[in-house]
């Protein structure tokens, strides 16, 4: 297949082939990522075109990582936007099928967005982002994104229609303990890593975040990003896969209690995430048609302007 170099924005390499220098070259000149995943999948490296030259909006992003209320600000609407798409989520699933269960789950996670939204750092004591301690504002928070949470996956197997033997109980991880789990951390690693990049495109440190706690190796902000994000683009892709019996139990390998997915299936995963990524909504803030692709990077462009204080907050992404 003969593809355009001016439509490429990214190669998966998965595997162990190869590409030649000379495309590699051709591909960062493009301003393309390459992502190297090892055979099972698992993430290897990336290379990305050279980082941005704006130092002044990462010495804002450290001020305001060390600004206990702006950095609460910040981490709340990461909060309240995951939330509130969560929700959508769980409401647009549950237009068929009518689930008693879902729409009450739909509501409980609205009345947590309520106390998110109205939550203020004012008499509270700081605290380390990411690391929560009772009676303080992050403690509050990480309450709150926890009971939300946990309510939405909850119900989540409700909204499996597919193949019987795919069920959900719970979210685990590390390893994923079921087929689901592990569609769901396969497709949250790769929405991470487009996320890193559309913060280093911007010029913004990928590893200094306000919602996740920022340690050595971990890619916080990235992280915070990304959680927006989660519902509308992997939790659909994996809605999709299994309901539409693209995937069935057959197509995972079970191995000491962990779940992987076989090749065949991590291809139609991937043209399946790439098909949502691709796919056009309209911005809720800009209000013009953009791929949520380009809603990650325009997202990323949003924070960077709220950080260096060119717009008075940052406005979470939420779906309709």
């Amino acid at each position: 297949m003969q593809v355009p170099l001016i439509k490429i924005d990214e190669v998966v390499i998965l595997g162990d082939s190869t590409l030649t220098p000379q495309a590699m070259a051709a591909l960062l000149d493009q301003r393309a990522e390459i992502t190297f995943l090892d055979p099972y999948g698992g993430f290897r490296g990336r290379l990305v075109p050279a980082n941005s030259r704006n130092s002044l909006i990462r010495l804002a992003q450290f001020r305001a990582h060390e600004d206990a209320a702006r950095s609460l600000a910040l981490a709340r609407q990461f909060v309240s936007g995951k939330l509130s798409n969560l929700r959508t989520m769980l409401l647009r699933a549950n237009r068929k099928t009518q689930e008693a269960a879902v729409g009450e789950a739909a509501q409980a996670i609205q009345a947590v967005i309520k106390q998110v939204e109205a939550l203020q750092s004012d008499g509270l004591p700081p605290a380390d982002p990411g690391k929560p301690q009772a009676g303080t504002a992050w403690g509050t928070l990480q309450g709150y994104e926890g009971a939300a949470t946990s309510r939405y996956f909850g119900v989540f197997g409700l909204l499996l229609k597919g193949d019987g033997s795919l069920s959900f109980e719970n979210r685990n991880r590390r390893p994923p303990r079921d087929p689901v789990n592990a569609l769901l951390s396969y497709g949250y690693t790769l929405l991470l890593h487009q996320c890193s990049a559309a913060l280093q495109l911007v010029g913004l440190d990928a590893y200094v975040g306000f919602l996740h706690s920022s340690q050595y190796s971990k890619p916080a902000l990235a992280l915070d990003l990304m959680e927006e994000f989660r519902g509308p683009i992997v939790d659909s892709v994996v809605l999709t896969l299994v309901n539409n019996r693209i995937l069935q139990a057959g197509d995972f390998i079970e191995e000491m209690g962990s779940y992987r997915m076989k090749d065949a299936a991590r291809r139609e995963f991937l043209l399946k995430f790439e098909e949502r990524l691709t796919t056009e909504i309209e911005h809720p803030t800009f209000g013009y048609k953009a791929t949520y692709w380009r809603c990650i990077e325009l997202q990323a462009r949003l924070l960077g302007k709220a950080i260096l204080g060119e717009i008075p907050s940052y406005p979470a992404f939420r779906v309709r």
